[in-house]
């Protein structure tokens, strides 16, 4: 799967439709091409210092790496960001947090709504 690595495309996903997870906050956004999907990663500051944001985006990337594939839909970009909970959470749990979130996203929204919340 490939990478998001270009602030831009970043602010285009969060910019698109989110979903929010007790492990994780998904963010998505529909290219409309039929490109693979793509996925970044990241963390607020508010988290802890960088060992703690680091130890988190490991976390994401490894559950994203292991059930991403069978989730994810070509032309999407994904962006995975950490919370205060995915540091200790459970990885099955944090894994099915990931494949939670993206079932909701592609479930069909209202009309006309761009974005999911609580």
């Amino acid at each position: 799967m490939e990478r998001l690595l270009r602030r831009r495309d970043f602010l285009s996903a969060a910019k698109g439709r989110f979903v929010p997870q007790a492990g994780v906050l998904l963010q998505a956004r529909d290219r409309r091409d039929g490109n693979p999907p793509r996925v970044g990663f990241t963390c607020t500051k508010k988290l802890g210092n960088a060992v703690v944001r680091n130890r988190i985006r490991r976390r994401l990337k490894e559950a994203a790496r292991l059930v991403l594939p069978g989730v994810a839909r070509s032309g999407f970009d994904y962006v995975l960001i950490g919370r205060e909970a995915s540091a200790t959470r459970g990885f099955d749990a944090l894994q099915n947090d990931i494949i939670s979130a993206v079932s909701k996203l592609h479930a069909a929204p209202a009309a006309g709504d761009t974005r999911t919340g609580q």
